[in-house]
């Protein structure tokens, strides 16, 4: 799978090689501290698992020969009930954001987990991360709800909204 667009924005499907490139994006998000919980930074060893996984794509986003973003997929749950449920991740290099990035990664992971047999994606965003906020509703996602003190960072309760968004034939099935 390959999709350019007219930012001269190229997705691919990731490989292992791309870990150095992905796991310094993932660091900067980290540092951060909008849009996840962790607070370690990762080493290419740290994600290359997830590159390479057969049931759980993942994508990275080019611009010239440089990695600008990633986006992968994650379990949702061990249970057989939700396997057609996955959680969504779409990280963008600190200076390459703002230029549709973000929503090229989205929308392109979205057909990947549809070509996998994922029928809902699932994310859980920072109540104060503007831009992720942005993205997901830009995107067609839903807000579901808000988990209160759902997590500590740096010794803080911090709140997450639970966005959705239903993929084929589950958004077929939905009432108009």
């Amino acid at each position: 799978m390959v999709v350019a667009d007219e930012n001269h924005i190229t997705v691919r499907r990731a490989r292992a090689a791309d870990g150095v490139a992905v796991a310094a994006i993932y660091n900067e998000g980290i540092a951060e501290r909008q849009a996840t919980f962790e607070r370690e930074p990762r080493t290419a060893e740290d994600v290359a698992p997830r590159l390479v996984s057969d049931s759980h794509p993942a994508l990275v986003a080019e611009a010239g020969d440089e990695i600008v973003g990633w986006a992968w997929l994650t379990p949702y749950s061990d249970r057989q009930a939700y396997a057609g449920v996955a959680e969504a991740s779409v990280y963008v290099r600190v200076g390459a954001r703002g230029r549709g990035i973000g929503t090229s990664l989205a929308e392109a992971l979205a057909a990947e987990a549809e070509r996998h047999g994922f029928h809902k994606l699932l994310g859980k965003l920072f109540t104060t991360n503007a831009a992720s906020l942005r993205l997901v509703t830009r995107c067609g996602f839903r807000e579901v709800g808000v988990h209160h003190a759902h997590g500590r960072l740096e010794g803080e309760w911090r709140d997450v909204v639970l966005v959705e968004r239903l993929l084929d034939p589950a958004r077929q099935a939905q009432p108009p």
